[in-house]
């Protein structure tokens, strides 16, 4: 990626003041009243996924452009990405989509990093074939939001730079948008408004967090009718950073409903307020053989379908365990294999999630419903709520010799797909017959980073649904894209 890196004291007039207005601009128009957001509940879960995947796979490159600390600096630079969607979702059996996204950043540090500002920019144009989209909207333009933006404060970063020595201990906080995790991200992995604060001492990492949800992004509640998202997040991380080759953690964390209906429901309460413990680690059990796993008990408060009088107590869990073998040589080749659990509850018939069509026989939810991401499947992509999913891929580098291709990575994951209760849902809502089996499915993958600015990328999902499917047609998922950095 080619970046653009100067002191503060140089920079262009002309062009610092376009980039302040422009954030700016991009800033006030994201808080705007009435901006319409396409990606909402119309869209079935499994879409939903699917675009958090694409986002996720970018992840790296959107985050790479975080340099080493100078004492004065700036940095900006934006990226440029046109991906394609050809899918079958159960319901049309073909959907042809087109994503053109700019992102825009910027990042000032100050006084040899105790001081970082960072604020990203995203706007992306939406082209559905005629008739495909799930509101209606064929075409539609998203943006321009403030994807990230914080302002993080180093102590030991000022120390070294105020009085030239290093302390033992350390406490960075970070104030603004930003993605969080909590773990390994079984439960939490998202992007909130947020205050932390993260002190290290003695091995020890200690983290805090007080936050709420972006408001355009999506709940999970699909049957809600509130316009925008408003959960509270509150919580405490602590990990152990001395062993050599193992890194365990716990955390506990609770979200608040804050959510407003639209419309008045007099025979429905829609509160979901939930409570998460876990436990977990990551790090090497052998010589290139690494692992990670998490294991989340969730409890709170939920209603069940057409009740608001008597809540719902919950209790549900969530477990993650994957193993990753690097094997030596110039091909980089990598195996991994993956097990992936969320309790689920058989009273509830219609979704996983949703308070309508949700709980029904007693007040006992053992549905769980949490704010993590794990990688799904392309295809089918399911949340993890009354799923079992097992998964074996691997990846390598065919030719690493060749100037042109050298940086080519081809792959390829096999997921099979299992209900914890055959009586109860899961995210899709086509997958409506009592019965535990799932399917599979086999996702190939290429990634090219053609040029240090320049990448490309092929994706192929094909699932072959199971007995809890009526409609048994093979579902395809096709992503090509590219990505210009700048």
């Amino acid at each position: 990626m080619v970046r653009r890196r100067m002191r503060i004291m140089h920079i262009p007039a002309r062009r610092l003041l376009g980039l302040v207005v422009a954030l700016a601009v991009l800033a006030v128009a994201e808080g705007a009243p009435g901006q319409a957001q396409p990606f909402r509940r119309e869209e079935p879960t499994s879409f939903i996924n699917q675009q958090r995947t694409l986002e996720r796979r970018l992840q790296s490159q959107i985050d790479a452009e975080a340099g080493r600390f100078q004492r004065e600096l700036f940095d900006w630079g934006g990226w440029y990405a046109f991906h394609t969607f050809l899918f079958d979702d159960g319901v049309e059996s073909s959907r042809t989509l087109r994503r053109n996204d700019l992102r825009l950043w910027g990042r000032a540090v100050l006084e040899e990093g105790t001081h970082e500002l960072y604020a990203r920019a995203w706007l992306s144009f939406v082209d559905f074939n005629s008739g495909d989209s799930y509101d209606g909207n064929d075409d539609d333009v998203v943006g321009p939001n403030l994807e990230r933006g914080y302002y993080k404060f180093d102590l030991a970063r000022a120390m070294q730079a105020a009085e030239g020595r290093a302390i033992d201990y350390n406490l960075v906080l970070k104030a603004g948008r930003d993605l969080v995790q909590f773990g390994n991200g079984l439960a939490l992995s998202v992007t909130l408004d947020h205050l932390s604060i993260q002190g290290t001492y003695r091995g020890f990492e200690l983290t805090t967090l007080a936050g709420k949800s972006v408001g355009s992004t999506d709940d999970f509640d699909l049957s809600r009718t509130a316009t925008r998202s408003h959960r509270d997040f509150y919580g405490v991380q602590l990990k152990y950073l001395d062993f050599e080759r193992h890194e365990p953690f716990v955390y506990a964390f609770w979200q608040q409903d804050r959510n407003h209906e639209a419309v008045l429901q007099p025979l429905q309460q829609y509160d979901y307020d939930s409570v998460y413990l876990g436990i977990g680690s990551t790090g090497e059990l052998a010589r290139r053989l690494w692992y990670e796993t998490e294991l989340t008990y969730e409890t709170g408060h939920s209603f069940g379908d057409r009740r608001f009088l008597h809540d719902n107590t919950i209790e549900a869990w969530a477990l993650q365990a994957e193993l990753e073998y690097l094997f030596p040589g110039e091909h980089k080749p990598r195996v991994s294999v993956e097990y992936l659990f969320g309790s689920g509850d058989a009273d509830r018939l219609l979704s996983p999630t949703s308070t309508v069509g949700g709980n029904r026989g007693d007040f006992e939810d053992t549905g769980f419903v949490g704010f993590g991401y794990r990688d799904t499947s392309l295809s089918f992509s399911p949340r993890y709520s009354n799923l079992h999913m097992w998964r074996a891929g691997g990846s390598y580098y065919p030719w690493p010799t060749k100037e042109w291709l050298k940086r080519l990575e081809v792959g390829a994951d096999a997921y099979l797909f299992h209900k914890h209760h055959h009586e109860g849902a899961v995210s899709d809502p086509t997958a409506h017959l009592p019965a535990g089996y799932l399917g599979w499915e086999m996702d190939c993958f290429a990634n090219w980073q053609m040029a240090v600015d320049l990448s490309w990328t092929a994706r192929l999902g094909v699932f072959f649904p199971g007995d809890a499917f009526e409609d048994r047609t093979t579902r395809t998922f096709l992503l090509v894209g590219m990505t210009w950095s700048f």
